[in-house]
């Protein structure tokens, strides 16, 4: 039903101050730091592991060298999701509004509900990583057991779960290059950055920034700041105002393909009107997925 000019008696005359409520700032896109954007051109994506050798052998003279192979393991699906909404306006109420028009005010409230529903759907992967969330190995994205091809796990959760502080950051890094692929191999892999709730922002960025360390009695430029002095986490710190629990928190690390937005369609917004009620109809409507394809792209904590 079309928003009619009962719904905006006040607007039709002379004499209000002001009209406000749907001109507030927004956040910058908040998603945007906590995924890496892949545009797709299909109904849904499927990111597949393929596992490499193990380690060479020694061969004896004489003998036959060891044998050994690969292959592919489980995939991640993303499918992706249309989000859409629109609105209707009668001619009257747009040609009778004496404050601006009614179309542009509320095509401006329309991006930002499109926004805002996409800012969930990203952080919902991160409120749920520690328990609903799996990734393709069937294990929630944050966990003590990712199974091995090759056998055995490795873990991107701290095994005691701990609040943010400087300890608990640099433990999280000893672990994440420690990290090894599907046939135990060690690879080379980085803190990224550090994703915190609002009301974390303040430690985490005396953590990241301090010249010297936190955890000492007296900030001491003489007991350094690790963290800081070896350049570690060069993305900073994100803020996420879409966390629901103040705290969890999470290093992004630069292994390929981890937390991922899967873009299909871009957000795409139009307008028709209807010949014989004059009624002025606005849409948008945009096709995305969030996931995670390697566990191996995040490490997290959900907190003391």
């Amino acid at each position: 039903m079309a928003m009619n000019r009962s719904q905006f008696y006040q607007q039709l005359q002379d004499g209000l101050n002001t009209v406000f409520g749907l001109e507030y700032r927004r956040y910058p896109q908040e998603w945007a730091g906590c995924f890496d954007t892949q545009t797709s051109n299909k109904a849904w994506e499927t990111d597949v592991l393929t596992v490499g050798l193990g380690p060479a052998q020694v061969k004896q003279e004489g003998a036959p060298s060891a044998y050994d192979e690969g292959g592919e393991s489980w995939a991640y699906t993303y499918h992706h999701e249309t989000i859409s909404l629109h609105f209707s306006l009668t001619e009257e109420a747009e040609e009778d509004n004496l404050y601006g028009s009614q179309g542009r005010r509320y095509s401006a409230a329309l991006a930002r509900s499109m926004a805002h529903t996409k800012e969930v759907k990203g952080a919902e992967v991160y409120n749920t990583a520690f328990t609903t969330f799996l990734t393709g190995d069937g294990v929630a994205a944050c966990a003590l057991d990712h199974p091995l091809w090759g056998g055995g796990t490795f873990q991107n959760e701290l095994t005691t779960a701990a609040d943010l502080d400087e300890s608990a950051l640099e433990d999280a890094l000893i672990r994440i290059s420690l990290f090894v692929d599907d046939r135990g191999l060690p690879i080379m892999v980085n803190g990224r950055s550090l994703l915190v709730h609002p009301s974390n922002v303040f430690n985490a960025h005396r953590i990241l920034k301090s010249p010297g360390s936190t955890e000492s009695a007296i900030n001491d430029t003489n007991n350094t700041n690790a963290i800081r002095d070896m350049g570690l986490l060069p993305g900073g710190v994100k803020v996420n105002h879409y966390l629901t629990d103040e705290a969890p928190w999470f290093v992004r690390t630069d292994v390929s393909n981890g937390p991922i937005v899967m873009q299909r369609k871009k957000l795409a917004r139009g307008l028709d009107g209807d010949f014989l009620t004059g009624n002025v109809r606005y849409k948008a409507r945009e096709r995305y997925s969030f996931g995670i394809t390697d566990p191996r792209g995040l490490f997290g904590s959900p907190g003391a």
